[in-house]
Parts: C-alpha cells; sequence; structure tokens
C-alpha cells in the first residue's frame, strides 16, 4: 500500500485642498489603469498556453484519450506495481501549486521508474503527461504505436537526432524506457526506450522520412517543447540511459534548456529502491514485494543568469538529496544505502 509521509495540504486619513484632491484622484485613475495594462501585459504564461491548448485538437488534448488513458493507467498498470512491490510516495504535496505545462525529472535505473512516476502522481497532473518513445521503434508497428499512446501518452522521438529530442534542441535527453513490467501487464504494451546505442541508419532515415511527409501534408508534429507550449507536462529521464548500479550519472542539459526555454517549472523526485526491485538485464521485479520509493521535491526553476548546464547540475544535486535523505526510510535501517542488496 503506498503510503504519503506527509499530509496533503492602517488606513490613513490626510486632509487635502479640493483641487489637489482632484490631482490626486486624477493620479490615482491613472496609476489605477496603468496598474491594470500593467497587469494584462503581465498575465502568467499559463494563461495563454492554456488557450492553445483549447484550440489544438489533437489526442493530447482529448478528454476521450485522457479517460482511456486512465483506464489503463490507474486500473491496470498501478494496480500491478502496486501489487507486486511496496511503494512508499513522499512529498507529494509539494505538487499542490503545480498546474498546466512542466518537466518532471527523476534518477533512472529500471524499468519501474516510468510506471512508478505516473502512478505516484496526483491524477490531475499525470492525466496530461506526456513521453517522448523512440520513432525508429515504438511507432514503426501500429499495435505498438498505439499501446505506448495507450499506456504513456506517448509522442514520436527521432533518436540520434540532435534537434529531435524531447527538449528539441542539441544535447537533450534522449527518450527514455519506462519498462518491461507495464509491457507485460499491459499484453506487451511497449513503452518510450532510450538504452540503445547503435541504431540502424535505415531505421533512422525511414523515421525521419515519415516525419517529413508529415510535414509536406500540413499534418502536426509534436516535440516536447510544442507539448509544454500548449501547457502539457512532458516526462524526461536526463540522464538519457538505465543506470546499471543505481548510480546517478550526470544530467545532460536538454530539460534544463527547455524549461527556461518555455518558462515552466521542472518537478524533481527522486526514485529509491527500483532497480533493486527490478534490476537492469531482469524480465520481472524480483519476488517478496521488495520496497521502492518515490520522494519528490519542490518545484525548481532557473535562476537569473544560471545556465542550462549549472541548472541541470542543481537539479542533479537535489535529486541526490532526496535520495539520500529518504534511502533508509525507504528500505529500512538494516539497507542504508541503495546499492545493498536484499
Amino acid at each position: 500500500m503506498a503510503r504519503d509521509e506527509r499530509p496533503d495540504e492602517t488606513e490613513q486619513a490626510a486632509e487635502a485642498e479640493p483641487a489637489s484632491s482632484a490631482a490626486s484622484s486624477s493620479e490615482s485613475s491613472s496609476a489605477s489603469a496603468s496598474s491594470s495594462a500593467d497587469a494584462r501585459a503581465a498575465r502568467p504564461r499559463r494563461d495563454a498556453v492554456a488557450r492553445a491548448a483549447v484550440d489544438v485538437k489533437d489526442r493530447f488534448s482529448s478528454r476521450g484519450h485522457a479517460m482511456a488513458r486512465y483506464v489503463a493507467q490507474r486500473v491496470v498498470l498501478k494496480p500491478t506495481i502496486w501489487s507486486i512491490t511496496s511503494v512508499t510516495v513522499i512529498d507529494r504535496d509539494r505538487l499542490k501549486g503545480v498546474e498546466g505545462g512542466f518537466i518532471v525529472v527523476a534518477n533512472h535505473s529500471s524499468h519501474l521508474d516510468a510506471p512508478l512516476i505516473l502512478g505516484a502522481l496526483p491524477r490531475r497532473l499525470a492525466r496530461y503527461l506526456a513521453t517522448g518513445a523512440a520513432a525508429d521503434y515504438f511507432f514503426d508497428v501500429p499495435w505498438r504505436r498505439k499501446l505506448t499512446e495507450l499506456f504513456f501518452n506517448a509522442f514520436p522521438v527521432q533518436r540520434g537526432s540532435s534537434t529531435a529530442t524531447p527538449a528539441g534542441t542539441p544535447g537533450s535527453p534522449t527518450p527514455q524506457a519506462p519498462g518491461a513490467v507495464a509491457a507485460a501487464a499491459a499484453a506487451a504494451a511497449a513503452h518510450p526506450s532510450t538504452g540503445a546505442t547503435a541504431i540502424p541508419s535505415a531505421a533512422r532515415r525511414k523515421a525521419a522520412a515519415k516525419v517529413a511527409a508529415r510535414r509536406r501534408a500540413g499534418q502536426p508534429t509534436v516535440s516536447a517543447r510544442s507539448l509544454l507550449e500548449r501547457g502539457y507536462p512532458v516526462l524526461v529521464f536526463p540522464e538519457g540511459t538505465r543506470s546499471k548500479d543505481g548510480t546517478v550519472a550526470s544530467f545532460k542539459p536538454g530539460a534544463a534548456a527547455l524549461a527556461a526555454a518555455c518558462d515552466v517549472p521542472i518537478i524533481p523526485l527522486a526514485l529509491i529502491g527500483a532497480h533493486i526491485a527490478h534490476p537492469r538485464g531482469s524480465s520481472w521485479p524480483r519476488p517478496g514485494r521488495l520496497p521502492v520509493g518515490v520522494a519528490f521535491g519542490d518545484p525548481m526553476r532557473p535562476e537569473p543568469g544560471e545556465t542550462p548546464l549549472d541548472f541541470s547540475a542543481r537539479l542533479r544535486a537535489e535529486i541526490l538529496r532526496l535520495k539520500d535523505a529518504n534511502t533508509a526510510r525507504i528500505l529500512g535501517p538494516e539497507h542504508p544505502s541503495e546499492g545493498a542488496r536484499p
């Protein structure tokens, strides 16, 4: 049973001459009008992206698709993962003020990672969360594309391209693999993948040709940036691949750059124990409902003058802090190190 370790959530009088009062009133009116104009001009970005999201009609904005994902994620995927592992969710109430577009970043060490994130996020935030999936594999066969879209609200990403990564900029994180567990739970539902290092050039050319054909036909193309600008959240694993031993590798700066470009917050979270419960290379989690945890941090934004590399390093440091602060609570005092094997 998952548990959240923090509960969800003189007026002064003055005399003046009549003429002076009139002047003050005029100045006050002007100031009020100016203030109103400034307020209108400085409306939050989320208002604009919310309107854009309403204007575009596709599966990312479809309530019908969202309902189908609800069934796939909350009726099939989450109960399966929660029944084969012992999940603890920590500090979910830190997300109370989050809405619209945002980026979820986490450490990545197991096929359990994305299912855990989807299940731990509040439903209102997970409902439209999108994940980049390798176009040359997960979108080349109709049945695999449909299952990937259904369970993970996936959008195609060209692997091996520096301009078509989820962040849409060079150096961006590559699409990730939410895992084989959900595939089995969903009758072989495929997950977004990132671990491959050798992608056949022919496959890349074929996928790129499909995207080019869609553009020539005037059909919309989707990227992490376009989704964020429409007000939809995106999941990114900045390490670029799963860790072999649970250690957190350096972060690619794409997610940090994307947050700055789209003016959206990043939600850092630490996944604890997932690589022990379902190690890399295994086809199914270990028996015994081993403990795993999801620890949320406060939403973060780049500081003035901060570069994407510096912001990315700060995100990694926060995730490491969350891991260090919560590992003993998740794994127990007898296993204070996440690298320990039960």
